[in-house]
């Protein structure tokens, strides 16, 4: 199977300089967790609702003042769209991510793979896989909590 099959198409993106208050509205407003960064035609990060959480409201910073890039995941771990979902979900282990763009061979943002898209429209024999990566964050969180 291709990504592009699994993948939720039409990826929204935000710019560098956008205010975290604009981008928890357009998290909130497109029912997403995440967004792609991007300057000059390039994909330069990411911020996910996780670093508006860790990185922004943890620390006090004001939501209408503080730019994306200020809190962002830099750089991208991206896939192309006609790689096969086996490559995708290996770099996605490897890099202990949950969503990652999708791009097209002329490089233009053309969805968005998250773990959700491929438990629901993946092939069976990546559950296996799916369960791993989202059963690692399970086992991060208990060990943090008090016993």
């Amino acid at each position: 199977m291709f990504v592009r099959e699994a993948m939720t198409q039409h990826a929204e993106w935000i710019g560098p300089d956008s205010s975290l208050a604009e981008v928890a509205r357009k998290m909130r407003d497109y029912g997403i967790g995440c967004l792609p960064v991007g300057a000059h035609d390039r994909m330069v990060g990411m911020i996910t609702d996780r670093d508006l959480a860790c990185r922004a409201v943890a620390d006090g910073l004001d939501p209408k003042t503080t730019k994306a890039k200020q809190v962002m995941t830099k750089g991208v771990t991206w896939c192309f769209d006609d790689e096969t979902v086996d490559g995708a979900v290996q770099r996605m282990e490897e890099k202990k991510i949950h969503h990652m763009p999708v791009i097209n061979r002329q490089k233009r943002l053309v969805g968005i793979l998250s773990l959700s898209d491929l438990a629901l429209r993946g092939p069976r024999e990546l559950s296996l896989d799916i369960s791993r990566l989202t059963s690692r964050d399970a086992r991060h969180a208990a060990e943090l909590l008090p016993h």
